[in-house]
């Protein structure tokens, strides 16, 4: 039995815990080495150093948003097309998707460094901070091909059964990140330049470890020049699906640049600071049940490709439960210890403890059933339902987030800023309650008409 034959025979429960253990591990790294990034830089150059990088991170969603543009859409693809044993067809979507990140991470690189700016004062940077912000994002937007390579192929590598390789690749690229940060911000005294440094050299790491495994003998799949010739078919479907997580990215991004500008106009940088702490330590929560989501998808598009519909359930139900209890698990420890998490990023300024304090127990106060909601949206992605994806993806980000971020402020200041948050995450998660209510119907539908034939 090969790689992606275990994906319609094996136990779900025991599939969902090979494919998710090392996505997880791999997305906890990153999200660590992204908290140990902002605290070397609280500690070591100030909460204007966070509030650069807070500043900054719409920028960087943007990068990894085209990254889930191509990478997430050709996966799905690739998934389906080796469930229907289409190797070839396969390895022409992975050779499409490639030249698509390295086109679209060169263009996005160039704007950005000819509007960096007026991109930042847009994204909310006060005098004060703009300085730290520019210095940091030049150079974290000369390494985005990196980023879109080891970034979005890695969804690649997972699509094909090897999941612990793709762990890997991010492993690689945190170490690496970790090692660098404090030798470049205190050894070196570099600054917020020394922390781009220390990221963007762990993102080639990463890149170059990709490209190396599809061209060695370990992978099913592999790169070859003459599919690297755009397919009509395939691009329109490659977009088609990777729409959705697109979509999120760039509504968190927008969604970045309102509420940092929000926090500008009824608070002042120290709240920008704040947030840019919670924004790392939501991260860290929610990294796991975005690995679970993507250790679920080839086990859900494989037997969905093979109308083994008990099979695509009953992985939507472990998945759905597992981060349920990853989830509650955070909030737990947010709530009972949010003073000590802050001080983490800075131990001096009482101001940034006691507002980030406040603030990260009201923004996170209903985490427990974000996992629902993303493992939910992210089913309608791996079935190549991109409308359903796009619509339940949209809900928390921008139909919900966004009208609350600019409404609620008006009456309660800066207190409405932070209710926006859990208010969102509420709404959006009853909409994909019922949208996967909806679907299970339908799987029950096609599972009973295949028994019967």
């Amino acid at each position: 039995m090969n790689k992606t034959e275990q994906l319609g025979k094996d136990k779900v429960s025991a599939l969902l815990l090979k494919f998710s253990i090392p996505a997880v591990v791999g997305m906890l790294v990153n999200a660590l080495y992204n908290i140990v990034d902002r605290i070397f830089i609280g500690n070591g150059i100030g909460s204007l150093g966070i509030a650069g990088i807070t500043i900054g991170f719409p920028v960087m969603l943007l990068q990894i948003g085209f990254g889930m543009l191509i990478g997430i859409g050709a996966t799905a693809l690739i998934s389906i097309k080796l469930g229907e044993q289409k190797k070839d067809e396969a390895e022409l979507i992975m050779g499409n998707g490639m030249i698509l990140l390295i086109g679209i991470s060169i263009i996005t690189t160039a704007l950005g460094l000819v509007f960096i700016n007026p991109m930042l004062k847009l994204f909310g940077a006060s005098d004060a901070v703009l300085p730290y912000a520019r210095e940091y994002m030049q150079i974290i937007l000369l390494g985005s091909v990196f980023m879109s390579i080891g970034f979005g192929m890695n969804n690649f590598i997972r699509a094909e059964g090897s999941p612990k390789i793709a762990m890997l690749t991010m492993i690689i690229g945190a170490i690496i990140n970790i090692i660098l940060d404090p030798i470049f911000i205190f050894v070196f005294g570099w600054g917020m330049r020394g922390a781009a440094l220390a990221t963007i050299i762990s993102q080639f790491v990463s890149a170059a470890w990709v490209l190396y495994y599809f061209y060695s003998s370990n992978s099913l799949l592999k790169i070859h020049v003459k599919n690297f010739r755009l397919n009509p078919l395939f691009l329109g479907k490659i977009l088609a699906i990777g729409a959705a997580p697109f979509a999120l990215q760039m509504a968190s991004s927008l969604m970045g640049i309102i509420l940092n500008n929000s926090l500008k106009f009824y608070g002042n940088d120290v709240a920008l600071s704040a947030i840019g702490i919670i924004h790392s330590i939501m991260m860290l929560v929610m990294m796991p049940v975005l690995g679970i989501s993507q250790g679920v998808q080839p086990i859900i598009g494989y037997n969905y490709g093979s109308e083994k519909f008990d099979r695509v359930k009953e992985a939507l139900k472990q998945a759905i439960m597992f981060s349920t209890v990853i989830v509650t698990i955070g909030f737990v420890v947010v709530q009972a210890f949010p003073s000590q998490l802050v001080s983490m990023f800075n131990r001096e300024d009482v101001q940034l403890i006691e507002f980030g304090t406040h603030a990260l127990r009201v923004f996170l106060i209903l985490l427990p059933i974000t996992g629902f909601q993303i493992i939910g949206s992210n089913y309608f992605m791996a079935v190549e339902k991109p409308k359903q994806a796009m619509f339940l993806t949209l809900s928390r980000q921008v139909l919900v987030l966004i009208p609350l971020l600019l409404i609620l402020p008006l009456f309660f200041k800066l207190e409405g800023v932070l209710l926006a948050g859990p208010l969102s995450d509420l709404v959006s998660s009853i909409l994909t309650g019922i949208w996967i209510l909806k679907e299970k119907d339908s799987l029950n539908s096609k599972h009973s008409l295949n028994y019967s034939t």
